[in-house]
């Protein structure tokens, strides 16, 4: 029974029996820890429809309420909010529903309407780095918490495996590779493939200071280097078919593929369906001349296409060049109705890209509504900020980019570091040390990443991360595996069940509340598309576990009864902590 439904109802005919009015809402909020009471309903909102002093209007609602809810066994009014104390009964109640509910806070899926959750996305050439690890746990994230509300949910990428990038990265693998394999350097392929683009970037720099020595214009230079003009022309024979390119870009992709999965694996990520802008590339261009027919689009005298969305407060937008050649947009447009029409159950789409996209999917939804596609007001950018390293905490191998691979094996080694100088892993071998080390270090790197809103920027501070006090996933983890100690030590003892239970001590009360939240909290991240009021809400969860395990007696409780339940109280904490984890890619160990 959900208390404030049934309070919503009863203020309404309090206020309908009492002065004859009709309320068309009331607002509750959590009663202040300073004052007596369990919910608060406030008061000012109603002297629009009713006439009176705040004070005796609440008392009045107070009395009535005390008389006509059963659950409602004393209120006090302060200024003009109503604070009401709801009685044991109903927490006990609530307790024994939450705990029989073995998928507490998730819905059912609606198998009718399906969201499509893009992220990661990342271009061939070059391994995953930092910024790839927000985009991959905000895109995996939102995706679980999508599910978990009661949408049915695809997690796709598109693979950027075309363009000059990649031809950069096979022309330098030619010139300097003579024949270098993954296997055979030991290198992941994904490395291996970005140490040749790097090699690319230093011929071509090389080249043009030297055509600029010899006296050719800089802007001539960087556009003439020899290496540049011979990737281009690679990129031409790709488009043509060329057999022996196709060949090599196939091998190199596959190198590149197989890494990702190591990362991907690592980093506790999937996804359900994949899309490779070698497919998608030319998409897009039949819609566009369906939609000049329409007038949705207009042509410039050069014989460019172009959407006026001017009206809306954006710019002219061009979909088509003057020689015919797709721009990025095309494609997009292309792969979003691809995508329906390869799940024909999608009715929105989530696209998680960095906020410098902003203006890029303003257009892209414009467009695709002024196509007349239904499902095109359900789509939503999941823009996010940028993650920075405090200066001098982590360098890659080339000095600017950090790498994925390289700061999940960081944060695994610091996690270890902390570890050991807390000491109790004594009994441990050395691989389950190892193990906790990555649940804790990649924990703590999901966690920092995870509860800060999407839009803002991120300062990472991989130390900082792996404190074990605080708002920080270790913290939450071991508070996780002192539960499970508790009910380890609570299994020798036997107990029986709490029926006899009658009266709860506050902090049980305090906590059965936080665990009523849970439901809601999920509703609002998927709402929002935010992980982080999942995180933050765990955090809470746990923050109110460690004042009751502070202030109560758990295992050294003498009444049998109340010992059963705050054994109980403690395992369904953990099992949300669990659950709320799981919906943020993090893992809670089971000692610690």
């Amino acid at each position: 029974m959900n208390i404030q439904n049934v309070l919503e109802t009863k203020v309404k005919e309090a206020v309908s029996t009492l002065f004859k009015a009709e309320l068309p809402s009331v607002e509750f909020q959590p009663t202040r820890k300073d004052f007596e009471g369990d919910i608060t309903i406030v008061v000012f909102p109603m002297l629009r429809v009713v006439k009176g002093n705040p004070v005796q209007i609440g008392n009045d609602i107070g009395a009535y309420l005390v008389a006509q809810v059963e659950e409602i066994i004393g209120f006090n009014v302060i200024k003009g909010f109503l604070n009401l104390v709801i009685s044991d009964a109903y927490y006990l109640a609530d307790f024994k529903t939450i705990d029989a509910n073995t998928t507490f806070g998730h819905v059912a899926p609606d198998t009718a309407n399906a969201v499509m959750v893009e992220y990661s996305s990342p271009n061939t050439n070059k391994p995953l780095h930092l910024g790839h690890i927000r985009n991959n746990l905000l895109g995996y994230s939102v995706a679980e918490i999508l599910k978990a509300s009661g949408k049915k949910v695809y997690k796709t990428q598109i693979i950027n495996d075309r363009g000059i990038h990649i031809c950069k990265s096979m022309l330098a693998w030619q010139k300097f590779g003579k024949g270098e394999t993954p296997e055979g350097a030991g290198l992941k392929g994904d490395k291996l493939v970005g140490n040749y683009y790097v090699a690319f970037d230093k011929a071509y720099k090389e080249e043009v200071a030297t055509l600029i020595a010899n006296g050719t214009a800089k802007e001539v230079a960087e556009k003439e280097a020899p290496i540049l003009v011979e990737a281009q022309q690679m990129l031409l024979k790709w488009e043509a078919g060329d057999e022996d390119i196709v060949a090599l870009w196939k091998t190199m992709n596959q190198w590149v593929y197989a890494g990702f999965e190591v990362t991907y694996k690592n980093l506790g990520v999937d996804f359900d369906t994949l899309y490779y802008e070698s497919d998608t590339y030319l998409l897009g261009k039949d819609v566009v001349a369906a939609g000049l027919e329409k007038g949705v689009f207009f042509k410039k005298e050069d014989g460019s296409v172009w959407i006026d969305l001017t009206d809306e407060g954006l710019d002219e937008k061009i979909v088509l060049r003057s020689d015919g050649t797709a721009v990025y947009m095309t494609q997009d447009i292309g792969t979003a109705i691809q995508r329906v029409k390869d799940h024909p159950d999608v009715s929105g789409m989530v696209y998680t890209v960095g906020n410098e996209q902003d203006y890029h999917f303003k257009v892209l939804f414009l467009i695709l509504k002024k196509l007349g596609f239904s499902w095109s007001e359900n789509l939503f950018h999941l823009s996010y900020g940028m993650v920075d390293l405090p200066s001098g905490k982590m360098k890659s191998r080339e000095g600017t980019v950090v790498d994925a691979d390289d700061l999940m094996q960081d944060m695994t080694t610091t996690a270890g570091e902390i570890s050991q100088e807390l000491g109790k892993l004594e009994d441990y071998s050395a691989d389950e040390k190892q193990d906790l080390y990555k649940m804790i270090g990649l924990g703590a790197l999901k966690y920092y990443i995870l509860k800060v809103d999407p839009k803002k920027r991120i300062l990472f501070n991989p130390e900082e991360s792996v404190d074990f006090q605080g708002n920080t996933g270790p913290f939450i983890q071991y508070t996780y595996a002192r539960i499970q100690s508790i009910l380890r030590k609570a299994d020798e003892l036997k107990l029986n069940g709490f029926d006899g239970l009658k009266e709860l001590h506050a902090k049980e009360k305090e906590l059965i509340k936080q665990l009523q939240g849970y439901p809601e909290t999920i509703q609002l991240a998927a709402a929002n598309y935010s992980p982080a009021l999942v995180a933050n809400y765990t955090y809470d969860l746990v923050k109110e576990f460690n004042s009751f395990y502070q202030n109560v007696s758990i295992l050294g409780e003498e009444d049998a009864a109340k010992k059963a339940f705050r054994v109980q109280l403690s395992k369904k904490v953990s099992d949300v902590i669990q659950s709320s984890f799981k919906l943020l890619g993090i893992e809670v160990p089971q000692r610690m």
